[in-house]
């Protein structure tokens, strides 16, 4: 991002800030910046870094059209600190909707209801561990438009659709749709289970199918997914023009776990995608106080396509405001 899109970005944040305060609109600036000190061996190359896992600021609100109808609005930008200062800005959710009694509808970029559906399950979620390095699915799409129903009981239900005319290397000049069921609370504070069903059709060039498990026994946080991916579409390497691809869909598995001893919570996940390869990884994070915490993490990932495994370990600092 140039020095002008930064200018203008501080300026739309503050005259937002100033405005929301005369029309006492709500408006929530937010963010976290995590920072690793890190090895990384892939694939027998090893380097060391100082770098952001999915680092960011934005702006959220909500205001009161009438007393059964709000609009909503979130713009988030993902901040790198290991970048160059013109590359250290991209774009995360952004987008605008309203809610009220029939559930809530949204249109921007955004992450689709697959991604979503996944809860807290991942527990090294934005690090080297994610789960998005060996399963499909998470997606956050530039052209979107999302429907929420209200709760019936604990259950939600929600479809995301995303344009064909959305970038042509990420969703292939096809229409998609995400469509998920969700039952519980994913903090597993409001209820003791939290589980998920989703589906993606032709979303970035995918076919997935994603169950999604979480639960508290004994003190002990467990999560479980399964998935099946299948690859639809992919670009022609000699016109860069969309191709449909047809493949054998493959299938796999996450567990994980987490267990809180005071201000310490140990984690452990292992994940396997078919004829991919596997990961594991063990993990510790210590609470400072409610905003800010420690954490270190080791990562072993298995490829097929690879002679070596890859290996990750960090130490971090992790702060949200």
């Amino acid at each position: 991002m140039n020095v002008f899109c930064k200018t203008l970005l501080a300026s739309a944040l503050a005259s937002a800030t100033l405005a929301s305060a005369y029309a006492a609109e709500p408006l929530t600036v937010y963010g976290k910046l995590n920072v690793t000190a890190q090895s990384n061996d892939e694939n027998g190359d090893a380097t060391t870094t100082i770098q952001s896992n999915a680092s960011r600021f934005g702006v959220k609100g909500d205001f009161e059209l009438s007393s059964s109808l709000s609009a909503f609005y979130t713009v988030e930008y993902q901040v790198d600190t290991g970048a160059a200062s013109s590359d250290n800005f991209t774009a995360r959710n952004q987008f605008v909707g309203l809610k009220g009694d029939f559930g809530s509808f949204s249109v921007g970029r955004n992450d689709t209801l697959l991604k979503i559906s996944q809860g807290d399950v991942d527990q090294f979620n934005d690090l080297s561990g994610d789960l998005g390095k060996l399963f499909k699915g998470e997606v956050r799409a530039a052209q979107t438009a999302t429907y929420l129903t209200p709760s019936f009981g604990d259950f939600v239900f929600g479809v995301t659709y995303v344009a064909e005319g959305n970038d042509v290397k990420s969703q292939f000049a096809q229409d998609g749709f995400s469509v998920a069921a969700m039952y519980g609370d994913a903090k597993l504070k409001k209820t003791a289970v939290y589980a998920a069903l989703a589906y993606d059709s032709d979303v970035s060039g995918y076919e997935v199918l994603r169950a999604s498990l979480q639960a508290k026994l004994a003190g002990i946080k467990l999560g479980g997914m399964y998935q099946q991916q299948e690859q639809t579409y992919k670009l022609d390497k000699t016109t860069s023009l969309p191709v449909e691809v047809t493949a054998e869909s493959a299938t796999g598995y996450l567990l994980s776990a987490a267990y809180d001893i005071n201000a310490v919570t140990l984690k452990a996940q292992f994940q396997d995608m078919e004829d991919l390869g596997d990961s594991w990884s063990v993990g510790a994070d210590y609470n400072l106080g409610k905003p800010t915490k420690v954490f270190a993490f080791y990562t072993n990932r298995s490829l097929e396509a690879n002679t070596d495994d890859d290996k990750y370990i960090a130490i971090g600092l992790e702060h949200k405001f």
